[in-house]
């Protein structure tokens, strides 16, 4: 049962991207006109899912790509404009609170704005989900651990800076393999 309930609040995260998507579809005619907008790209929520009880995801836009997060319902809401530091797998990454007519308070932590570098909606999407799976990959200290006979204790501790460095995403370094 407990199985279950986690594919629910998956079900429920996708929701809440898809109604964030439609929000940001129906501001897409305003921004139209404005330098920032890259017209070879559409508005997409990806990979929404549950991440601690709260819809996370990446919204690409043609005018940025941010990582969001959507509180649960209960969770007690900050003002707008209020920095938070959230812990994720990737490190600590800071996100902005926002308050959105038609979903309430919204959490986002830019990637890349404006979007000019991305030539198609395809590699903008690409770019999204790879971002997304650097942050949500568990910290390569911790696979260390696990996969040895090393105790955990043995194991430097992660950096509490994130390891995300957005100069390095917009270069392309999250596609690259490393050894």
């Amino acid at each position: 049962m407990h199985a279950d309930a986690g594919i629910d609040r998956d079900a429920e995260a996708r929701a809440t991207g898809e109604a964030l998507a439609a929000i940001y579809r129906r501001a897409d005619a305003a921004m139209r006109d404005l330098p920032i907008y890259n017209p070879a790209l559409s508005v997409a929520a990806l990979g929404f899912r549950d991440v601690d009880d709260a819809a996370f995801g990446v919204v690409v836009t043609p005018w940025f790509m941010n990582l969001v997060r959507v509180p649960p319902r209960g969770e007690a809401p900050l003002s707008p404009g209020t920095v938070v530091p959230r812990a994720l797998p990737v490190g600590v990454l800071d996100f902005t609170i926002g308050m959105l007519d038609g979903l309430g308070t919204m959490e986002s932590c830019s990637l890349v704005s404006p979007m000019h570098d991305f030539g198609d909606q395809q590699q903008a999407e690409s770019t999204a989900l790879a971002a997304l799976d650097v942050v949500l990959a568990p910290a390569r200290n911790e696979e260390a651990s696990a996969d040895s006979n090393v105790p955990s204790s043995a194991v430097p501790a992660s950096p509490a800076t994130p390891s995300l460095d957005r100069r390095r995403f917009l270069r392309g370094a999250l596609t690259e393999r490393r050894p």
